[in-house]
């Protein structure tokens, strides 16, 4: 992480270099890592992990200016996502991870503050399918997977949305993912993520 902060300012002393795509507004790459702070309410209790856990987001992205005649873009791209959650039950502690490979698709509009900041609101969804995780029973001090019949689905997918904010080529951003897909396998209950993010990167 430490890094990744110092190759920004690297990449900082470059804004001007990228002046000709600041003016076009037409493409853009980007480079993504952060904190993911998340959880999933479930009507079950062995799966309600309410309480927030941490993790690791990182991830490219790449946006297209929708009208050259506006400052609206559509953004997708790729991301690895660490999101899980925590409860007790019986008076007993678990916890559990669910690690996506995700994919963003959202609408972003830029409003420039000056001719080297920009202020960047975005809403839409994404998909994501679960590579890997462990749910932990700290009870029965037992350690098992968090994708079975009997936990959790491996595909998930909901709305997105959040606010950006980029200096130059350093960029910076809040979004929120709301989890509508329903990731346990019951048919009377349901249980949904819900992930905060906090992400710096850079934008090419």
């Amino acid at each position: 992480m430490l890094l990744f902060i110092t190759g920004l300012n690297a990449f900082a002393q470059y804004g001007r270099t990228y002046s000709r795509f600041q003016d076009d507004h037409d493409i853009y790459y980007g480079l993504r890592l952060g904190l993911a702070l998340a959880s999933v309410n479930s009507d079950d209790d062995k799966l309600d992990g309410g309480s927030m856990q941490s993790g690791l987001h990182l991830g490219a992205v790449i946006g297209f200016q929708l009208s050259s005649s506006a400052p609206v873009y559509l953004e997708s791209g790729l991301a690895y996502t660490e999101k899980g959650g925590k409860g007790t039950l019986e008076h007993k502690k678990f916890t559990y991870s669910l690690n996506y490979l995700e994919m963003p698709i959202v609408v972003k509009y830029r409003y420039e503050m000056s001719d080297e900041m920009s202020v960047q609101p975005f809403a839409g969804g994404y998909l994501a399918v679960g590579i890997s995780g462990k749910m932990k029973d700290y009870g029965d001090r037992t350690v098992e997977s968090s994708f079975t019949d009997e936990r959790f689905k491996r595909f998930d997918g909901g709305l997105k949305i959040g606010c950006g904010f980029e200096y130059q080529v350093i960029y910076g951003e809040l979004a929120y993912d709301f989890g509508l897909a329903n990731i346990c396998h019951s048919d009377f209950e349901s249980s949904h993520t819900g992930c905060l993010y906090l992400n710096i990167g850079v934008n090419f």
